[in-house]
């Protein structure tokens, strides 16, 4: 997913802490040093601080505190709990499904999958929401109204209905905008935290 991120300014880069890549901040977390010495993700980048930067990848965030890199970045011995990388994960799947619910109250999103198929054939779409324990068959029925479109697929039907005031959706759709690329941005680094949960469930 990450390579559907658009990044507007090139030179808008920061220094991942573990593996030293200059990187656009899209692709990044930021993390700070609350006031206890303890690091604590900031998905949004507005806590105070001087900003501790890590690949959007939860494997990677995981070995930084195993590393103790954090403690190296801020030049004093720091706390990263064990479970940041879950953290960050949570903190960011809430802002992506809030976006969502955003959406809809714009009017930028419909819902249900004959609303979107209806939808697709007189709308471009900025981006398809499918829900993960969905129909295989209804999403690529859906993918193929708008097959260049990019597509999400990290959220069960529960989270996608509770976003937009259900108690479920499947399929939906956002229209081309400013919602839909932040939209693109943010599940573009929130997949990269959900890749081991992902992992797991398939091999389950």
């Amino acid at each position: 997913m990450n390579d559907w991120i658009m990044v507007k300014n090139k030179t808008n880069l920061r220094k991942c802490l573990l593996t030293g890549e200059s990187l656009p901040r899209d692709l990044l977390i930021r993390f700070v040093v609350d006031p206890e010495g303890v690091v604590v993700p900031d998905v949004e980048g507005k806590l105070p601080g001087r900003g501790l930067w890590m690949r959007a990848e939860a494997g990677m965030i995981r070995a930084a505190c195993a590393k103790d890199v954090f403690s190296r970045a801020a030049r004093c011995k720091v706390r990263a709990p064990a479970d940041l990388a879950d953290q960050a994960e949570l903190m960011l799947r809430r802002r992506c499904l809030d976006l969502i619910g955003l959406a809809k109250r714009a009017g930028e999103l419909v819902g249900g999958y004959q609303q979107v198929r209806a939808h697709l054939r007189a709308e471009d779409a900025g981006v398809l929401l499918a829900a993960r324990d969905g129909a295989v068959d209804g999403r690529a029925k859906v993918r193929a109204l708008a097959p260049t479109a990019p597509l999400v697929d990290l959220f069960d039907g529960t989270e996608l209905g509770r976003a937009v005031g259900r108690d479920r959706l499947v399929h939906a759709v956002v229209d081309k905008g400013r919602l839909a690329e932040r939209i693109c941005r943010e599940t573009g680094r929130l997949s990269g935290l959900a890749r081991e949960d992902r992992a797991r469930r398939l091999a389950g």
